[in-house]
């Protein structure tokens, strides 16, 4: 009776929703056959035609036209380490679990205890990540940043332009809004200047052209200028997020404040940032996975991300040269993209939960 009552439900449901009128039926139905057939399209490539194994390119030209996942097995390290040397990897992998642990600090509920965990390891975690990769410390080998690549240098460029961005973002917000007609000149002016122009043209500024503007005898580090580059960048766009959650707090709030005798320092940090801030969560987090897409582009000026090793190990390695190749290791990429932007929207609208939860209490 319970299994004939579901059924029941069911069937309303796909009356009311799917099948209500002739139309209806017609657009339910060529949308079911669509999806089954790229469906079983994408499991015929990726498994039913697929190879999983193989030396070389050759095992991928036979009759089977599907994925060839034999070159990202062979190439993994290549695309998780770039040319880290192979004896000082575990350092990287050290570095992907602090990331690891870092994440998982921040989706704990904000009690007392796991907010001062959260904020030791937020604030040691880089500088040990500093220094486990840079090496020349505590006997540890040196590995220069030219032999960085792959997942290591998304994940460095994403969330140091993300770290540095919020920071400089709340900065640019509270200038813009500034009564100081120098502060608020100022913002504006580095707000939509960067704005109006685009990322690959800050980092070639960072990378090509400040270095002429320099002493001859002072160099930076490529990856260096491209940090400083995307950080501003991405500055300036959080810069407006914040401030639409700034301008989203009723002015009740600010009157409020006012009425209490705080000062104004402390009526932004008390009363208005953190409200702002919880407004302004869905544009930090759009703006942290356009963001780490965006590292794609450092490619233009030397810097192989994740990306980049995959394009160059399809173009340059003939050894691994198939028809299906380049598409398999195109989509091993865009997988590991969707996992961590996913992720990052999954955690966002955790915290957004527990605020609202926070906020009703």
């Amino acid at each position: 009776m319970r299994m004939n009552g579901m059924f029941g439900r069911a069937l309303a449901w796909a009356r009311a929703n799917l099948f209500q009128s002739w139309g209806n039926g017609i657009l339910t139905v060529i949308a079911v056959w669509l999806i089954a057939k790229v469906t079983w399209g994408a499991l015929d490539w990726a498994l039913l035609s697929a190879v999983f194994s193989g030396d070389d390119g050759s095992a991928c030209s036979g009759a089977k036209t599907g994925a060839c996942w034999p070159f990202i097995t062979h190439k993994l390290g290549l695309f998780l380490y770039g040319r880290y040397p192979e004896a000082e990897r575990w350092r990287v992998l050290v570095v992907y679990a602090l990331a690891a642990a870092s994440c998982a600090a921040l989706c704990q509920p904000m009690v007392r205890a796991t907010t001062k965990l959260a904020s030791a390891i937020l604030l040691g975690a880089p500088v040990v990540c500093f220094f486990l990769l840079t090496g020349g410390w505590f006997g540890l080998h040196p590995v220069e940043t030219e032999l960085w690549g792959g997942l290591l240098v998304t994940l460095i460029v994403a969330s140091v332009g993300i770290a540095a961005a919020l920071p400089l973002g709340l900065a640019l917000a509270l200038g813009r809004r500034s009564q100081l007609p120098v502060v608020r000149w100022l913002s504006v002016g580095f707000i939509e200047i960067v704005r109006g122009v685009p990322l690959i043209t800050v980092l070639f500024m960072a990378s090509v052209m400040l270095p002429l503007f320099l002493p001859p005898n002072v160099t930076f580090d490529k990856l260096l200028r491209a940090l400083v580059g995307v950080g501003l960048f991405s500055a300036a766009y959080m810069a407006e997020v914040i401030r639409g959650g700034l301008q989203a707090v009723p002015r009740g709030q600010y009157m409020a404040a006012d009425a209490l005798g705080l000062t104004e320092w402390q009526k932004m940090r008390l009363v208005v940032l953190p409200q702002a801030l919880r407004v302004a969560i869905p544009g930090v987090v759009n703006s942290a996975i356009s963001l780490f897409k965006d590292t794609s582009l450092v490619l233009i000026i030397g810097l192989f991300d994740l990306l980049g090793v995959v394009q160059q190990s399809v173009q340059a390695d003939a050894k691994w040269f198939a028809p299906s190749t380049a598409a398999t290791g195109y989509v091993f990429a865009a997988a590991l993209f969707w996992v961590f932007c996913f992720g990052m929207s999954r955690a966002a609208a955790l915290l957004e939960q527990r605020l609202a939860h926070a906020t009703k209490r």
